[in-house]
């Protein structure tokens, strides 16, 4: 019910582009997927797999196809969501009305359908090799054998958390910090992540 609420109330919201996405809802009820509401915008679904989104920005409104990569594209109009990070998601942006093709977009939305029936996906992509542990972490490690035993007892990929968290910290003092936070949790053998998993 919640649900049904958030979702009538973003397409009712005033917004300079509350025509155009009633227009793309529209479009999108034509298909054979379910509506549903996630991360604050209208998601449609294919056999409960996420296919693509109906969003609106200050600048532009548009479609988010999550594996718009597997779409062919023959008007050219797909943008990487973000040029070098994003695989897989594809938008269709448009800044006014008269430039929705209609019986284009649909097609869009078919062919995201038909890919995701068939299973198309970007597989994540595994990191190899060995994790380098940052120069604090190793001191730490070294200093305390119960805390290396505990952090050898972790699978690759969680020691990998831990290190790339401390690593891709910019400053020497949030560096600090962050080994601070994490090293209860690897003496008590609670990944990085746990919580969200």
């Amino acid at each position: 019910m919640e649900r049904e609420k958030n979702l009538e109330a973003y397409y009712e919201r005033e917004h300079p582009f509350k025509e155009g996405i009633l227009l793309l809802r529209s479009l999108a009820l034509q298909t054979d997927s379910e509506e549903t509401f996630k991360w604050s915008i209208p998601v449609y679904t294919a056999n409960g797999k996420n296919v693509f989104g109906i969003c609106r920005f200050k600048s532009h409104f548009g479609v988010w196809f999550f594996n718009g990569s597997f779409l062919s594209d023959p008007k050219k109009v797909l943008r990487n969501a973000q040029e070098g990070k994003t695989k897989g998601m594809r938008h269709w942006n448009f800044d006014t009305l008269d430039k929705v093709d209609q019986s284009a977009v649909i097609a869009y939305m078919n062919e995201a359908i038909a890919n995701e029936k068939k299973g198309l996906k970007i597989a994540p992509e595994k990191k190899s090799g060995t994790t380098e542990v940052p120069a604090l972490l190793q001191s730490k490690l070294a200093s305390s054998s119960s805390l290396k035993e505990a952090f050898e007892s972790f699978t690759a990929y969680k020691q990998r958390e831990f290190c790339e968290y401390i690593s891709e910290a910019k400053q020497e003092k949030t560096k600090l910090r962050r080994l601070e936070k994490i090293l209860p949790m690897i003496q008590k053998g609670t990944g990085l992540n746990d919580a969200y998993r």
